[in-house]
């Protein structure tokens, strides 16, 4: 040892040796000496030179099983808790703890955790991290990586004893024995370094200082944009147009075969509005294909039920429309459906037909103003030939689904539901032309009664007031003839004078 090394401490000793065989057979006497704290450094993996150094399996995996469990029960509890309990929100029609949807996660979360406990786990396990190991103030050590093999002790070891140490290594064959001294370059920082980490410290708070800022104060000036497409996305809104689709529509139809969830009902009967078993058996192949053209879910079912609504356009075709439509509504009538009828008759039907569906609304009081040569009038809903008994409901439905000369089919815009609700209306608004007292519920009868009287009461008051009115005027002027042919008699008088 030289005297330059006596006064530093010392960490351990090192010898070098020259191939792997002298290296290990070295390993395997210190081993036997009872030391423990030794390492080895090769310029190559070799294999075996743990069992040299008495070097038990590492606990890493241990360490990395644990944290992985660790990430599986955090992600298992934290989605239990989120979904199952805190905010109990229905995903796809799965229960609220479902643990196959929460492997995802739960995986995740293993992976990640399990990979971190490996990663600190190794730093914790090689005393990491270290700026600087004794061992490099050893000039000789830079041949570790190259052509040389060296034999650390530890001086924390127990049985150390640096005399000791030095001749074991050196009868185990040891080259260049030397002792393991304190690194005497300077620790303190240097000043521009610091100066550097402090710099960047602080510009690295600026960004979050300029957010911070932002939460807590207004600004009359416009928010820069970040994601200018995400914040400023070319949205549209309904009846505009866009050219991003060939029709130029920007209100995109639905899919064909869309269904909403728990909207879809297999009655082809209701979605129809004929009588399928009876088609199957007077119709048996339209009947195959209206319910194929269902099942294939596409606009082709609409058209298929629309064949015998476009048939109605003439009269021959109506006098051989042989389809079994439905005579009535299959819908539970009563006040409700009616006036959800009314709704939606006055939203899509009442702008042709009118309010009263005498066919006269808006649009063709408009055709007839402008003379339009192509417009069809609309049907009059009293006429006689659309009452349900010459025009059943099923046909009625029918033709609001699939649309009849110029008017389009609504399948697409009104709910079958819907449909019925306003065949419902449609009734109920002809049944209220002409209609007899036998058909109003017993129950109203006598109001209406009631109405009628008061009604009558009315007209009859009205009467007798507009009658007196006229004798009251009719004497009046009597009175005025006859004094103005006495007002003319006197001055005959006075000019006869």
């Amino acid at each position: 040892m030289t005297e330059q090394t006596k006064d530093k401490k010392v960490h351990g000793v090192v010898a070098e040796y020259t191939d792997v065989d002298s290296l290990m057979a070295a390993c395997r006497r210190i081993r036997d000496a009872g030391y423990k704290r030794t390492d080895a450094f090769t310029p190559f993996p070799v294999h075996g030179i743990d069992d040299a150094l008495g070097i038990k399996p590492t606990v890493l995996p241990w360490i990395a099983l644990g944290a992985g469990a660790t990430g599986t029960m955090i992600a298992l509890a934290m989605q239990i808790w989120m979904n199952g309990i805190d905010y109990q929100y229905i995903i796809s029609g799965k229960p609220f703890i479902s643990l196959p949807a929460f492997i995802p996660v739960a995986f995740e979360l293993t992976i990640l955790l399990a990979s971190f406990g490996t990663f600190f786990g190794m730093w914790a396990l090689n005393g990491l991290p270290r700026f600087s190991n004794p061992i490099f103030t050893n000039p000789r050590f830079d041949r570790a990586t190259d052509d040389t093999f060296f034999l650390y002790i530890d001086a924390k070891d127990p049985q150390f004893d640096q005399a000791g140490v030095e001749r074991l290594l050196g009868d185990a064959g040891g080259e260049q024995i030397t002792a393991v001294v304190d690194d005497d370059t300077p620790t303190k920082i240097p000043r521009f370094l610091l100066t550097a980490i402090v710099s960047v410290i602080a510009l690295s708070m600026i960004p979050a200082l300029i957010v911070a800022k932002m939460r807590v104060t207004t600004s009359d000036k416009p928010r820069f944009h970040i994601f200018m497409d995400m914040d400023l996305s070319p949205a549209k809104d309904a009846q505009q147009t866009s050219t991003l689709f060939a029709d130029l529509r920007a209100m995109r139809p639905d899919v064909p075969g869309t269904v909403a969830r728990g909207a879809f009902d297999g009655n082809l009967d209701y979605l129809t509005g004929i009588d399928m078993e009876e088609l199957s058996m007077t119709d048996a192949p339209r009947a195959q294909r209206l319910v194929a053209a269902y099942a294939q879910g596409d606009d082709a079912s609409a058209q298929a039920g629309g064949d015998d609504a476009s048939a109605d356009s003439g009269d021959a075709a109506a006098q051989t429309d042989k389809t079994p439509w439905l005579k009535s509504n299959p819908l539970d009538v009563d006040m409700d459906v009616v006036q959800r009828g009314q709704t939606q008759f006055g939203i899509y039907c009442a702008t042709c037909h009118g309010l009263d569906g005498r066919g006269n609304g808006l649009v063709n009081q408009r055709a007839q103003r402008i003379l339009a040569t192509a417009w069809v009038p609309p049907s009059n809903m009293h006429d006689p030939t659309l009452y349900q008994d010459q025009y059943p409901d099923g046909k009625l439905f029918s033709t609001i689904t699939n649309g009849v000369r110029k008017m389009a089919g609504y399948a697409s815009q009104i709910e079958p539901e819907d449909r019925w609700a306003i065949v419902a209306y449609v009734r109920a608004l002809q049944k209220s032309q002409n209609a007899s007292l036998d058909e109003v519920p017993a129950a109203d009868r006598g109001t209406i009664e009631k109405e009628v009287a008061d009604v009558k009461q009315q007209l009859k008051e009205a009467a007798e007031a507009e009658r007196q009115r006229q004798e009251e005027a009719a004497a009046k002027a009597a009175a005025e003839e006859a004094e103005q042919a006495t007002e003319e008699a006197d001055a005959d008088s006075a000019d006869d004078q």
